[in-house]
């Protein structure tokens, strides 16, 4: 059982590719706050990687909070639809929409290459998980999210300010922050919020497979971005931390239909990351 203030009790929330990565730190973090926290996933059996749905959700109900796995592909919309009639249903209401799932196979795949090397189905692979999806989440949980004054998060990236990458996840990430803000305009005055929230770099379970080098430190070094050091990088549940401030936060309607670094969250609202840190890896 965890002992941070449970600042979420009561409330209801959906955290989309949840079974590993920031996703998971994601919902680790609503569920500690004490958040009933529906986590999509469709990894059952551990692989290469460890963590699955079920392995998210009952972490979060340690934690202090109730962890609910649901078998989703959100390439599927009546899937999508029947997981916010499930909540409806089951809660009653819905406070925070985390829009996270991501094709990640298909963005390591292309890691790098130049445009003329990234085949074009690639364009489909990466809006259709990780921009389409983000749309149709928030179409469905919009009802919800307007009844109760909700919250919804878009995972994104400063790969929509600059090169990062390749030329399509930077195209992909510029056009989920322009749906976050659109989807802020639309919902002015309902109550309800949109924010993308850029994490830095994020040590995820695959990247803790980076080995270390002769000095013991561990780099990876990403297109775009340089080569960083893993063990300054900042946890998964440090973006957790920055959706947890904004989802009790009254007066976040203040920061409604724009991308914030979650280092500049954490100075603002007082968070730190798990080792007492604000780590910023984002250059």
């Amino acid at each position: 059982m965890s002992g941070t203030p449970k600042i979420l009790d009561g409330r209801v929330a959906v955290v989309t590719g949840a079974s590993r990565g920031i996703g998971k730190g994601i919902a680790q973090e609503l569920g500690a706050a004490g958040a009933t926290v529906y986590i999509t996933g469709r990894t059952t059996t551990a692989g290469k990687l460890p963590g699955t749905v079920h392995d998210t959700a009952a972490e979060i109900t340690e934690l202090g909070g109730h962890g609910v796995a649901v078998l989703c592909d959100h390439r599927d919309d009546a899937a999508v639809e029947q997981l916010f009639a499930r909540v409806r249903a089951e809660q009653g209401r819905l406070d925070v929409l985390v829009n996270n799932v991501y094709n990640s196979p298909a963005a390591a795949r292309w890691l790098g290459r130049k445009f003329w090397d990234v085949p074009a189905r690639a364009w489909d692979e990466t809006f259709d998980i990780g921009v389409r999806s983000h749309y149709v989440a928030a179409v469905l949980a919009a009802p919800l999210l307007i009844e109760s004054a909700g919250l919804i998060v878009n995972i994104s990236s400063p790969g929509a300010q600059r090169y990062t990458h390749n030329a399509v996840y930077g195209v992909a990430k510029t056009a989920l922050d322009r749906l976050t803000a659109d989807l802020a305009h639309d919902l002015d005055g309902t109550g309800a919020t949109a924010v993308s929230l850029w994490p830095g770099i994020v040590n995820t379970e695959l990247l803790q497979l980076v080995p270390a080098d002769e000095q013991g430190r561990r780099l990876v070094t990403l297109p775009g971005e340089g080569t960083f050091d893993l063990d300054a990088a900042e946890t998964p549940r440090f973006p957790g931390r920055a959706v947890v401030a904004l989802a009790a936060d009254a007066d976040r309607s203040a920061r409604t239909g724009r991308a914030w670094r979650v280092a500049d969250l954490a100075e603002a609202y007082g968070f730190t990351d798990l080792d007492g840190r604000v780590p910023r890896s984002d250059p």
